[in-house]
């Protein structure tokens, strides 16, 4: 499947699976390095990013990891709307833990910098931040990313976890808009 149609647009191929498995192994790895002795508390932030929260989590050998989530709403169609929406919060104590929040892409920024700040209101010991994919073209924050899977350029993508106005994320594939 090399070309989808999803609603109006159609999608091309972009990042295969056995692409993103490797960067999550790699990235999993080094996390298990980096948080060791810390009670790290995996910070899944949905919907986007479940598929690679559940292929990082399964990869971490530390036994005093958990994980939660919170869901956040900034995309309508195939642009960001500038305002972050929470739709389900945070209901475990953060003070004095390591977080670390597992994001599926990094675009403008926005979104990530909101999260950190309602974080940091918990009075956590430290705020780790990795995503899958970054945009660094798109990016319009100074934000501090810890863990990085993929550098993209700027163009709408659908496919594990992202989607186009709710269809695409059940794709294990990361494919680009085609004559967006």
């Amino acid at each position: 499947m090399n070309k989808i149609a999803i609603l109006d647009k159609e999608f091309e191929i972009f990042i295969p699976y056995e692409k993103i498995r490797s960067v999550v192994e790699d990235m999993a790895e080094k996390m298990n390095r980096d948080l060791d002795g810390k009670n790290p508390l995996f910070l899944c932030i949905l919907n986007g990013s479940f598929m690679f929260a559940a292929e990082i989590f399964k990869r971490i050998s530390l036994l005093d990891a958990e994980i939660s989530f919170l869901k956040l709403a900034s995309y309508s169609g195939t642009s960001t709307t500038g305002s972050i929406k929470q739709l389900i919060g945070l209901n475990e104590s953060l003070a004095g833990r390591t977080i670390v929040v597992l994001e599926d892409i990094v675009d403008t920024g926005i979104t990530i910098e909101n999260t950190i700040e309602q974080i940091k209101a918990h009075n956590p010991a430290e705020v780790k931040i990795a995503t899958l994919l970054l945009k660094p073209d798109a990016l319009q924050r100074d934000v501090q990313l810890d863990y990085v899977g993929i550098e993209i350029p700027n163009e709408f993508i659908v496919g594990y976890g992202l989607d186009y106005n709710g269809r695409g994320r059940n794709l294990i594939d990361i494919f680009k808009v085609v004559n967006n």
